[in-house]
């Protein structure tokens, strides 16, 4: 089975509260203290019948290959994706029109973590994103995101433009943010409807198609 080291506190806290992969072990340095926040891990870890380990910080250094592990990590299965149908059922279920993120070949994990924290504070239904070319959900991802992404819906697509295609045969508005002139700004724009929001890469910005593909562009 392919396995993951999911590192930092909030991370794992987030993971370990989320329930939705499998956990195999929680792996702890020998010298770090049971107390604040990593006693809350270690008793959400007992809770949730996750064997602890504690082993010497060399042996996490190299799981972690550099990263600010905290002192530890957890052993994991790949985070779980979803499909589109699975994201618009979730905004039936909530009663709520759909409201999702679309991300273009984003590819720096720093970026694509906060625009997560954003987007579970805000109440995204899901998350889409390219399957190629683009990030993924790593576990530099899961941690630059303080671990919110692990209580998101994502689904990963092969072609972004037909997604959006599909999800506006479904009423599903898709809105492209830009940053460039002569376009509308949001605050003069009625988005009280059902929402795709497509935000394009670091440095391109959205692709032509993409882009061709939106009902507007902000």
């Amino acid at each position: 089975m392919a396995v993951e080291f999911i590192y930092s506190h909030w991370a794992i806290m987030e993971c370990l509260r989320a329930g939705r992969r499998k956990l195999d072990q929680l792996l702890l340095t020998d010298t770090v203290e049971e107390k604040g926040l990593v006693a809350e891990i270690l008793s959400t870890a007992n809770d949730r019948g996750v064997p602890v380990k504690r082993v010497p910080r060399r042996i996490i250094d190299d799981i972690a290959q550099g990263a600010n592990h905290q002192n530890m990590v957890l052993r994991a299965s790949p985070f779980p994706y979803v499909d589109l149908d699975t994201v618009l059922e979730v905004s039936k279920k909530r009663n709520e029109k759909p409201f999702i993120l679309l991300l273009d070949l984003l590819k720096d994990p720093q970026n694509v973590g906060a625009l997560m924290r954003v987007a579970d504070a805000v109440g995204i239904h899901g998350v889409i994103m390219q399957e190629r070319r683009g990030v993924a959900v790593t576990p530099a991802v899961v941690n630059a995101s303080s671990g919110a992404i692990e209580h998101l819906n994502v689904v990963q697509v092969v072609n972004l433009s037909q997604t959006m295609k599909e999800l506006k045969e479904n009423d599903v508005w898709m809105i492209g943010l830009d940053i460039g002139p002569n376009v509308p700004t949001i605050d003069k724009t009625d988005l009280n409807m059902s929402l795709g929001l497509v935000l394009g890469s670091e440095g391109e910005g959205m692709r032509r198609l993409v882009r061709d593909t939106c009902d507007l562009v902000l």
